[in-house]
């Protein structure tokens, strides 16, 4: 009896089958959970959160909904990982990671049952993944040097990338939108520089690339509505202490005269800080705190435009942008970064009023404000167009590019598959199965748009035997499809990305067997 209680009680353990059995079918439904969104007919998700408010958020893009969802099954969380991963690093192809994974899991299944060991199968999916990379860098296309071929293989991986999304309506311009903000980056991959602005109403089509920095503030009353060659001076302090505040100050005074003269010295205070500001020779000031309508007084007699509560985010990247620093003293203008500008101004868009910072020191710089019918569409509609933006801005800086629309995995799955038939022993079976894995990703883009997969892959297959075909799935006409006609790319950083992670998750699931949950701590004074 003593030997079964090794573990605390309410721990549990599984075992060897069941363990690997738990860890396969998690993997293989959360694989199935995203499936039905991956391609230019994959269908969104709704989100609702439990929590307050119950938000909804409607998405499609794979990272979102799995970052979301509350797992218990551990291996399912590797999968959720992986996708997160693949979000930060390369922006898109969140879903087909995740498909990718679970199909090689669901096939190592069959493997484990016909009585291959992991360790078997580990070492065929690391040689067929291998494989596959290096077909896969046989046959890049690399246009960097021609700047015209450059820019349209650049407009058609951001017509791909959006085309599964919610803007594959207005894929054109979207694309055109962010070609043109990551071309200002000029090979940077620091995505700060671009700003995106949500502003309900009008519609997708009236969203436009505005080059500049645009801060969703209005100007105070009796300021300056227009500054040109503006030196500004972006600082994080507090610009209202200048009344004593009622609430959590203790002064004793003798008389009301006291409490006067009081007032009288911070408000003199106050007025020499702002007059130690306006030293620095600057005409805007912005500041991320509050500003009382006292030194805003003072600086609307200076002739300073002073934005108060500009939000962190706003700040940081209008430091970035205009070239200053955010300063929080100001006793030595000297070593204070100010920013530059050509002109501030302010703009409407639909309803509200914005400030416009244009000609900003840092060229790179541009904003694309949305606009849409709703919160939700606004939301989704930058998440894709991050995704693209993303996707360029790695493609900018490693340039080679591939064939999209199932195309590389048949390219590799023809590979993978010439490989299992060299190899000797059991390890041809794991090989055979990545190929298998492999066809999954087109299979399921051709599932998505209801179309009969089986005999397209079919068609596909036959394709590709024939020595440098362009093949792919044309989900438009619904039938096998030249690629490189229809300009859909990809780049080739997402797809090694894919596949290499997919692979590396599916390894580590498969080399469980034994799951142990600890057991719940338990409260005091239960």
């Amino acid at each position: 009896m003593a030997i079964d209680r090794l573990f605390k009680d309410e721990a549990t353990e599984e075992k060897g089958e069941r363990a690997r059995m738990a860890s396969f079918i998690g993997a293989m439904a959360i694989a199935d959970l995203v499936k039905t969104t991956l391609g230019p007919k994959g269908m969104d998700k709704i989100l609702q959160s439990t929590g307050r408010g119950h938000s909804v958020t409607v998405t499609n893009d794979g990272a979102t909904i799995l970052k979301s969802l509350h797992i218990d099954n551990p291996a399912a969380k590797v999968l959720v990982d992986i996708s997160k991963v693949q979000d930060d690093e390369v922006g898109d192809g969140t879903t087909s990671v995740v498909v990718l994974a679970g199909e090689l899991l669901r096939e190592a299944e069959k493997l484990v049952n016909a009585k291959i060991h992991p360790m078997t199968i580990i070492a065929g999916f690391r040689m067929a993944s291998e494989c596959a990379r290096n077909v896969l860098e046989q046959k890049v296309v690399d246009n960097k040097q021609d700047a015209e071929k450059f820019r349209s293989d650049l407009m058609n991986i951001a017509r791909t990338t959006l085309s599964s999304k919610i803007l594959s309506q207005d894929k054109e311009h979207f694309a055109k939108l962010a070609v043109d903000a990551v071309m200002r980056l000029k090979g940077s991959t620091n995505l700060e520089a671009i700003q995106i602005i949500k502003k309900p109403g009008g519609s997708l089509k009236d969203s436009f690339l505005d080059e500049g920095f645009i801060l969703d503030k209005k100007i105070g009353v009796g300021q300056p509505k227009r500054i040109e060659n503006a030196k500004i001076l972006v600082a994080n302090t507090a610009m209202d202490t200048d009344k004593v505040k009622i609430y959590g100050a203790r002064v004793r005074v003798d008389s009301m005269a006291k409490v006067a003269d009081l007032e009288a010295a911070e408000k003199e205070k106050m007025r020499e800080k702002v007059q130690k500001i306006i030293s620095h020779g600057i005409n805007c000031f912005v500041n991320r705190q509050l500003i009382y309508n006292f030194p805003e007084e003072l600086f609307a007699d200076a002739g300073i435009l002073a934005i108060e509560h500009a939000d962190f985010d706003g700040i940081e990247r209008l430091g970035l942008v205009t070239g200053g620093e955010i300063a929080s003293t100001f006793d030595n203008p000297e070593s204070v970064k100010l920013g530059h500008c050509k002109l501030i101004e302010e703009i409407m868009i639909g309803e509200d009023k914005l400030i416009h910072f244009s000609g900003v020191a840092m060229g790179q710089a541009c904003t694309i404000v949305l606009r849409g019918a709703s919160p939700h569409v606004l939301d989704e509609a930058e998440r894709s167009l991050h995704d693209a933006l993303c996707v360029l801005s790695q493609t900018v800086n490693d340039s080679r590019v591939l064939l999209g629309g199932g195309w590389p995995e048949m390219v590799m799955a023809k590979a993978v598959d010439e490989l299992a038939k060299k190899t000797p022993g059991k390890r041809s079976h794991a090989i055979e199965a990545f190929t298998r894995a492999l066809l999954a990703i087109p299979t399921t883009i051709a599932d998505n748009a209801g179309l009969d997969s089986a005999e397209l892959i079919a068609q596909l297959r036959a394709e590709h035997h024939k020595d440098e075909s362009n093949a792919g799935i044309d989900v438009i006409t619904g039938s096998v499809g030249d690629m490189s006609e229809l300009g859909i790319s990809e780049s080739f950083k997402v797809k090694q990305a894919v596949l290499l992670s997919a692979t590396e998750a599916a390894e580590m699931i498969l080399r469980v067997d034994e799951i142990i949950t600890c057991a719940p701590r338990r409260r005091e004074g239960m």
